[in-house]
């Protein structure tokens, strides 16, 4: 019988490194509990900027023990309820359309979907996602989905949510958590990877501490995949083929109004590529995803910094060179990449931090013995690859849709780039009707309402991508449609005005003064009466909201260790 794996070694810190030391000494059962060393060089620093996380977030934080409050007030933190796209699309007469991808559920409208009516009948003024959810609501109110004076992960508005945050903050609360918890922390350098007469990991040899030992090893050491791609030759599976861009730089500036915080993730498309916009709780944290082969770095901080306005035209940001694709195989022999090492696909979705946190999961479900048994590892392999197809067509979605032809850039993104084979299937069957359960049976982050919300807010069925009557001939009630849309506006105005400041509320989180004329919403005697309820009369709400689902983007330095990603 094998001998159980008694010490876990991490190579790498940031965002992958600690987060993945942190859920292992907290998810590993009793009885399977091995000691972990992280290694991490003290010369090489972190990317450092991936400020924004999807709606498993809560989880993840639970899962590490760590609270909510200490979070916010340690990370500069803020909520996200969503992501603003900007410009990606242009409507009949040329102009911007602009859409939020939000974290809810739209319910089923009878046997119909919900998106079926609103493409057909409309809904005046509204958003499609102002027909199911107050996000975009509390977005342009810049309220937190809390009541005054709500505690910890508190649901009692029912609305879904992620966090921005500090990395670099982020990281160093899960290391002191860590080291708390008993880790080992090695400041090192790693000159060299021993392997045996197997092909397995050794040993280490370190600059300053020696020979460490190996048993099982996590490679966290980002771009450079020093382990997983260098000492065991695993290949590296390019994306390019896939998706243009390549470099990113970035940069932090401060809120233009220090009383109002959006609590939103922003993604404006330019010229050449896109900027991101994450407004964290004493900054925002800005940059451009840009394609090297259509601009250069000269060009696009030019771009960049015209889009960011006047007060911004001296700013020195960043450039990040972007290794854009999966290690062929996560895990191979004894080593396990996580992270940078693992994978890399542009930061649009945010998908970094919640990649890691799946990793480890499935690491410790499939955490093997010392003998390696092939099978567990191959299933982690699977599941890992498809984690990351899915991420990628969700990203290609975006560009495949797009239908700007102000440049070469988008033009090329849309017609030169290949569309995976799995999503120019559904493409296909979403011209004649909008995605559903079925068509994605399997995704564990992007399911079809998911998709429904990207093709409606693109406003595709009225820019020729496909039929406008998505009924297809079915009748719609139009009257019970009309009276659904009328209640859902009156309940979102009530959870709307319960809901608290966003900045208000974090300041009495974090235990300070709300900037003066920061409104607190609703008195905290409102109690569940501003809790977002779907109308029930006409619709039944599938599953739970989003918020409570795993669905589970200074001087010149080397940008060669770990963090999460670009967002």
């Amino acid at each position: 019988m094998a001998e159980p794996i008694r010490e876990v070694t991490i190579v790498g810190g940031g965002t992958a490194g600690w987060l993945a030391a942190l859920l292992l000494q907290k998810g590993m059962p009793q009885g399977r509990k091995a000691k972990i060393t992280l290694i991490e060089s003290p010369n090489v620093p972190t990317v450092g900027v991936g400020e924004a996380t999807v709606p498993n977030m809560p989880r993840t934080l639970k899962d590490a023990g760590l609270s909510e409050r200490k979070f916010f007030k340690t990370c500069n933190a803020s909520f996200k309820l969503g992501v603003d796209f900007v410009d990606w699309n242009r409507d009949s007469a040329g102009k911007p359309i602009s859409y939020i991808n939000p974290f809810a559920l739209p319910p089923s409208f009878g046997r119909m979907e919900l998106g079926v009516y609103y493409n057909d009948i409309g809904a005046g003024n509204l958003d499609f996602v102002q027909t199911f959810a107050p996000t975009v609501d509390l977005i342009r109110a810049c309220k937190a989905p809390r009541l005054p004076g709500a505690g910890d992960f508190d649901q009692t508005l029912k609305v879904g949510f992620a966090y921005h945050l500090d990395a670099g903050k982020f990281a160093k609360l899960m290391q002191e958590t860590c080291v708390a918890a008993g880790v080992r922390h090695v400041p090192d350098d790693v000159q060299e990877v021993e392997l045996d007469d197997n092909g397995y990991v050794a040993a280490l040899q370190l600059e300053r501490s020696g020979r460490h030992p190996v048993e099982l090893v996590i490679d966290c050491t980002g771009f450079r995949g020093l382990i997983i791609n260098k000492a065991l030759g695993e290949p590296f599976v390019s994306y390019s083929n896939y998706l243009a861009n390549d470099r990113a730089m970035a940069l932090q500036i401060p809120h233009p109004d220090p009383q109002k915080l959006e609590p939103v993730t922003r993604s404006t498309a330019l010229g050449n590529g896109w900027s991101w916009r994450v407004p964290l709780y004493n900054r925002i944290g800005t940059g451009y995803v840009y394609s090297s082969a259509h601009v250069s770095d000269d060009a696009a901080r030019e771009d960049f910094l015209r889009h960011l306005g006047p007060a911004h035209k001296d700013a020195e940001p960043r450039v990040i060179p972007m290794r854009v694709g999966r290690t062929r195989n996560a895990w191979v022999k004894n080593c396990v990449a996580l992270g940078l090492a693992g994978g890399f696909i542009e930061p649009l979705e945010s998908t970094a931090i919640h990649m890691v946190d799946l990793g480890v999961r499935w690491l410790v479900t499939y955490f093997p013995d010392s003998d390696f048994a092939p099978a567990l590892r191959d299933q982690y392999n699977r599941l890992t690859d498809k984690l990351y197809d899915e991420v990628r067509d969700f990203i290609c979605l975006h560009y495949a849709l797009s239908n700007r032809t102000d440049t070469q850039y988008w033009i090329d993104a849309r017609e030169a780039l290949e569309v995976p084979e799995r999503l120019a299937e559904l493409l296909e069957v979403w011209r004649y009707a909008l995605p559903g359960q079925y068509d994605l049976p399997f995704a564990s982050l992007f399911d079809h309402t998911t998709y429904q919300a990207v093709l409606l807010g693109k406003r595709v069925y009225e820019t020729g991508y496909g039929r406008g009557d998505l009924a297809r001939g079915a009748r719609l009630d139009r009257a019970k449609w009309k009276a659904y849309v009328q209640q859902l506006r009156g309940q979102v105005k009530q959870t709307v005005q319960a809901a608290s400041d966003h900045r208000a509320y974090l300041a009495q989180v974090r235990g300070e003064m709300a900037p003066a004329g920061a409104a607190s919403g609703a008195a905290s005697g409102a109690g569940t009466a501003g809790a977002f309820q779907m109308p029930t009369a006409t619709v039944a709400m599938p599953g739970t909201p989003m918020g409570q689902l795993p669905r589970v983007p200074a001087a010149p330095k080397k940008l060669d260790e770990e963090d999460a990603s670009l967002l």
